[in-house]
């Protein structure tokens, strides 16, 4: 079937957040007097939202401690998110190619966050939807985010979308939900177990898209 709409994940397949992650993480984890993460790491707490993020920069915490580690975390990285944060090479000229397509955004990054890290590289106006990790109450690997997106998108079919992202997560979200899976390589995340969720179509980078479609 022709593909009509494009679920597409934030970090790590449209936008390279990794150094400001991992500043506020360790930023954090200094307020706590807790050894900091190299971005490296950092990179692989990625993909699950903001509370496994902060369970994964501070496994010795209790669940309360956790939840106020998060509400320490958020406001700086809120406004720390564009100091570093770049789209990926060939991802504009893509999307502007692919500009007569639905699109949605489905992230576990908090809803109002994306939508700031979207504005402020310009590259809102692609998007007819954004579903973030806060949304709803559940949040990939649940399918109801990408349900949702459909319903934005006016109901969209889902057998001729895609959920296009770069973790495991993102796949078992769209296996889960009907959709036919893109995993793309990146430097956030973890990169053996995409590849052992089998999506539809495994690529290097974003600009490979095209070959797809």
């Amino acid at each position: 079937m022709k593909i009509e709409t494009l679920l597409l994940d934030l970090d790590g397949t449209l936008i390279d957040s990794r150094r400001d992650l991992a500043e506020s993480v360790r930023y954090m984890q200094t307020y706590y007097g807790a050894p900091p993460s190299s971005d490296a790491e950092v990179a692989t707490y990625i993909g699950d939202g903001i509370g496994m993020l902060v369970a994964r920069a501070l496994p010795q915490f209790n669940p309360e401690k956790l939840r106020e580690a998060v509400d320490i975390l958020k406001p700086y990285y809120s406004l720390h998110c564009l100091v570093h944060t770049t789209i990926y090479p060939g991802v504009l000229e893509t999307l502007s190619t692919l500009a007569h397509l639905k699109m949605a955004v489905v992230t576990n990054k908090p809803e109002r966050v994306s939508r700031r890290i979207l504005t402020g590289l310009n590259v809102l106006n692609y998007f007819s939807a954004i579903v973030g990790g806060d949304t709803l109450p559940e949040k990939k690997p649940d399918p109801a985010p990408l349900r949702h997106a459909l319903q934005q998108l006016g109901n969209a079919n889902p057998a001729a979308a895609l959920m296009i992202g770069d973790s495991a997560v993102d796949v078992e979200a769209g296996r889960a939900a009907g959709i036919r899976t893109v995993g793309i390589l990146s430097n956030i995340g973890n990169q053996t177990a995409l590849k052992e969720s089998q999506p539809d179509y495994l690529l290097e980078r974003f600009s490979d898209l095209m070959a797809v479609l």
